[in-house]
């Protein structure tokens, strides 16, 4: 049975993701931020899983978890660095704590979590390796510095580590949602709504379950002459 490891597993993306590897007999090693939402996914994925609490917005704390993990975990076969947050503020008044906390939680822990799973996937000579950024890392979002930076930041990352592992039967990809159908998109009023769908042709928000659909398609042998790509998953708002 395959193992793969997700970060940030708890949220609507995450879930859906987890689920669909589960269903094709994947073993789950899932990271959360809180003993209550490691909680839920222990009931709700069961004890042949594995869980792990870490705050990725700390670098010691995510890196000693990493530690045990290449350890405890050296089958991994497929890593997908989900995980994000956002604290939005105009540049003039971003705090540095802002800015700093973003760029660790988004795009410094890819960097410790490849660099510290990676050994065991080059022994093996096989690894799919994939990240969540974001359709704003290519367009830029007013408001928003700190997390563009971050998500435009992982593409670039993930290109060059793909070129770095490619000989080896690594695979790097970077998936790059618009708007999906989250807790994130609950949470506009109607104006906002109808103002996001105007700009997308398809005239509807995207599910979760496409992001899974794509990951699971990455991390397959079906995909495995891909590398180093972008595939941003937005309904036509985005078309590069």
């Amino acid at each position: 049975m395959s193992k793969i490891f997700i970060t940030g597993a708890s949220g609507g993306i995450g879930s859906a993701i987890s689920e669909k590897f589960l269903d094709n007999n994947f073993t789950l090693v899932l990271t959360s931020s809180s003993d209550e939402k490691l909680k839920n996914l222990k009931n709700k994925y069961g004890n042949e899983h594995h869980y792990y609490k870490v705050d990725i917005s700390q670098p010691q704390n995510l890196q000693k978890c990493l530690d045990s993990i290449s350890v405890d975990h050296k089958d991994i076969s497929v890593i997908i660095n989900n995980a994000g947050l956002t604290e939005d503020s105009l540049i003039f008044r971003m705090k540095s704590e802002q800015w700093l906390r973003v760029i660790q939680t988004n795009l410094n822990s890819n960097y410790q979590i490849i660099k510290s799973l990676l050994p065991n996937m080059l022994s093996k000579k096989y690894g799919k390796i994939i990240g969540i950024s974001s359709i704003v890392g290519t367009t830029g979002n007013p408001g928003q510095a700190n997390y563009v930076a971050s998500k435009s930041g992982m593409i670039g990352l993930y290109k060059s580590i793909a070129s770095e592992v490619a000989r080896r039967n690594i695979n790097v990809n970077v998936i790059s949602p618009g708007f999906i159908s989250t807790t994130m998109t609950d949470n506009l009023n109607s104006d906002q709504k109808n103002t996001y769908l105007s700009k997308i042709p398809m005239s509807r928000f995207g599910k979760p379950e496409d992001i899974a659909n794509i990951a699971y398609f990455l991390a397959s042998d079906e995909s495995s002459y891909i590398t180093g790509q972008n595939f941003h998953v937005n309904g036509g708002m985005l078309m590069v």
